[in-house]
């Protein structure tokens, strides 16, 4: 052990700087190399990529591999020069990356995709819970993998890091593109999202007092607008007012209360998580009928069903369809809409975590004390832990806990 007395002066009493020699050679014999995979999206309307050059330059610093399919960060305008100038690999083929010990991807992996897996790895996707098969999820456990959904992360402070940022984002884009189908030129009213002098300002409905909520009225907030936000409950309201630093228009679910406030609406965002197994119609095709010709409806509950009975899935390519004069706008993966920043934030949350995987010793070693990892962890070493998951496809799941309860 070091002498005491070369700690540095003003250092905090009691906070123990020095580790024995044996200590610091078992931290760094400890130390995980990565050799990790990013595949190219080949999911319909998916521009996201997990790494951005510069998270990947950190990483092979770091002394960790990067191998990146061929064209993988083209839909976010990231080129293959931009990675491999800092360090990564370009390779060719998809079934090459599938040999990497760590696969870093945005859509859940197809069947196909599963089928060029070596086994035992470490595969980090998003699951969407409620779009898998049963064969699928088979498929992964015979592999032996290690499966982390990026929906179930949690940080520090038990939040949800990559759902909170790309509802931030999704949040924001709802804003700007409900003022661009409010436009004469895509169809609108011809109005403007906000308030100029002597003008009345738009009204903007938020159904859903959330982060997506948040986000989407300050961006409605700065412009002007008039903002009521429906919620089914009261703490969420009260907790949505705190944030935005002003009172606005809440309510909670009535159908009169919201029927009323839809026939004046210009924007409605549909922001609503559900909680069960089935998702809840909040907005009946009726209802839509009474709302103004030319106004526009954001679905961003599309994914799970829906808050509004008249919408139906669209993509970025075909983004919007006409109904009861209403224009309903039904792209789910709106975060892709701005596949540039989603993919920095992406990064923001995949380096640090890959970086500390690595500098505990590996996976297995980190999920003994991160509990925001283990709560993210759907199979671990080829077995479901994930309830809710193995509720959907029928199929047992363990409590990942049990794994690590004697240790």
């Amino acid at each position: 052990m070091a002498n005491l007395s070369d700690t540095p002066k003003n250092f905090p009493v009691g906070y123990e700087f020095y580790h024995p020699k044996e200590r610091l050679l078992e931290i760094e014999k400890s130390k995980k190399r990565l050799v990790i995979g990013l595949p190219r999206e080949d999911y319909r309307g998916e521009n996201r990529i997990c790494l951005t050059p510069l998270t990947v330059e950190m990483l092979v610093n770091n002394g960790h591999e990067i191998f990146i399919e061929e064209g993988a960060g083209l839909a976010s305008n990231y080129s293959d020069r931009d990675y491999s100038d800092n360090g990564a690999m370009i390779v060719k083929t998809k079934a090459e990356i599938y040999q990497c010990d760590v696969i870093l991807q945005i859509s859940p992996l197809s069947s196909e995709e599963i089928d060029m897996l070596k086994g035992n790895q470490i595969i980090m996707s998003a699951l969407q819970v409620h779009c898998q098969c049963t064969e699928d999820i088979r498929k992964l456990m015979e592999k032996k993998v290690t499966a982390i959904a990026f929906e179930y992360l949690k940080d520090i402070d038990n939040h949800f890091p990559v759902v909170r940022s790309m509802s931030e984002i999704a949040g924001v884009s709802a804003i700007m593109i409900a003022g661009e189908y409010l436009s004469k030129g895509k169809g609108g009213k011809g109005v403007l999202l906000g308030g100029v002098t002597g003008v009345s300002p738009t009204e903007v409905i938020i159904l859903g007092a959330g982060t997506v909520a948040e986000y989407a009225g300050r961006a409605a907030m700065g412009l002007g607008a008039s903002i009521k936000v429906f919620d089914k409950s009261m703490y969420r309201l009260r907790r949505l007012e705190d944030h935005l630093g002003q009172r606005i228009h809440t309510s909670t679910f009535h159908p009169y209360v919201l029927a009323k406030a839809l026939k004046s609406a210009d924007v409605v965002i549909g922001a609503l998580r559900y909680e069960g197994n089935h998702p809840v119609t909040l907005v009946t095709e009726d209802m839509v009928k009474e709302m103004k010709d030319g106004s526009v409806i954001i679905d961003l509950s599309i994914d799970q069903g829906g808050c509004f009975e008249t919408s139906e899935m669209t993509t970025h390519e075909n983004p919007v369809f006409r109904k009861h004069g209403v224009i309903h706008y039904c792209v789910p993966n709106l975060a892709s809409h701005v596949s540039r920043t989603a993919s920095l934030a992406m990064s923001n949350i995949c380096a640090p975590l890959l970086l500390h995987i690595a500098n505990n010793g590996g996976l297995h070693q980190f999920l003994k004390t991160d509990m925001g990892l283990r709560n993210g962890t759907y199979i671990y070493r080829g077995i479901l832990t994930n309830q809710r998951l193995g509720d959907c496809v029928g199929i047992l799941a363990k409590d990942i806990n049990l794994f690590f309860a004697s240790m």
